[in-house]
């Protein structure tokens, strides 16, 4: 696991680096060679810089031991950084938004090859920062990792735009068709509500993890079927689990039979904990709550 773990830091270390370099080289080029969309694009990947600045300092937080003020440890530091990327994120597109309508009303640029071939690079660098931090995020469970790899991708969507925008504007030049200068702006516009619409995904999911959400009902559905499994289990009264950092923690209550000692009761609840924990992998901590089971025509106390 701790492998795993510098893998996840070393992923925000490259993403952080790339994302550096990237806003130089789009605000440089797009300054040089007045291409408003790339930019925009620059300023979205500097709003990127402090995202992934917060992803990294939440994955360092998120692993410290518990201690007396933090009974519960640290990992809901992912939760609150993947919220904070979500709303860099939402700014960053209402900014693409607004500089895209602005530039409808100024004087187009004339397209540049060199602002072309800085989008493809962008485009094509932050698909591979992609593909590699949800590797490493969905393999580990790093929220805040999750949440670079979608700033990522909403970063290929801009790239992508400007792209096609940068295209569009100098296959008009050639051919002299009317309107096309205006092509990056209306291809920014319609990236921004993708980017906006993932901003609110990921807010919406980081909001749940700090208000302590269920997790899913097939990861419920799993975790009774587990429960019933091991012996002496006689009725699964209730379920319980929630996200805390890269973990699950689950609270359940069983049904033992009632004759059973204090000492056969303890082994069941044990038993219950570790065949949880080693069937599902994700999960961190278990609480079990025993309840007295009655045959049928018994009377309970």
């Amino acid at each position: 696991m701790k492998s795993v773990a510098n893998k996840s830091i070393f992923a925000v270390w490259i993403s952080l680096i790339s994302n550096v370099l990237l806003t130089i080289l789009k605000i440089v080029t797009g300054l040089v060679f007045n291409s408003k969309v790339l930019v925009a694009d620059g300023i979205h990947n500097a709003g990127d810089v402090v995202a992934t600045i917060a992803a990294l300092t939440s994955a360092l937080v998120s692993r410290k031991p518990a201690d007396e003020d933090h009974p519960y440890g640290h990992g809901k530091a992912e939760a609150i950084a993947s919220g904070m990327v979500a709303l860099i994120l939402i700014a960053a597109a209402l900014l693409m938004v607004y500089k895209s309508v602005e530039s409808f009303f100024e004087p187009p640029a004339h397209a540049s090859w060199i602002a072309l071939l800085a989008a493809l690079v962008s485009l094509i660098w932050k698909q591979a920062l992609y593909m590699y931090c949800i590797r490493i995020g969905r393999a580990e469970n790093s929220r805040s990792l999750i949440a670079t790899a979608y700033d990522h991708i909403a970063d290929v969507y801009a790239s992508a735009a400007a792209f096609v925008g940068i295209g569009i504007a100098l296959i008009g030049d050639h051919y002299h068709i009317a309107y096309t200068e205006y092509g990056d702006s209306a291809a920014g516009i319609i990236v921004s509500y993708l980017v906006i619409r993932l901003g609110f995904k990921m807010g919406k999911e980081a909001i749940d993890i700090l208000m302590d959400k269920n997790v899913t009902n097939e990861q419920l559905a799993q975790l009774s079927s587990i429960i019933y499994s091991v012996p002496n289990v006689k009725r699964v009264d209730s379920i319980r689990a929630r996200e805390l950092g890269n973990a699950i923690i689950v609270d359940v209550k069983v049904s033992v039979p009632n004759q059973l000692t204090v000492k056969e009761g303890h082994d069941v609840s044990r038993e219950v904990k570790k065949t949880i924990m080693q069937r599902m992998k994700l999960v961190g901590d278990v609480m079990v709550h025993l309840n007295p089971w009655y045959e049928e025509g018994e009377e309970e106390d």
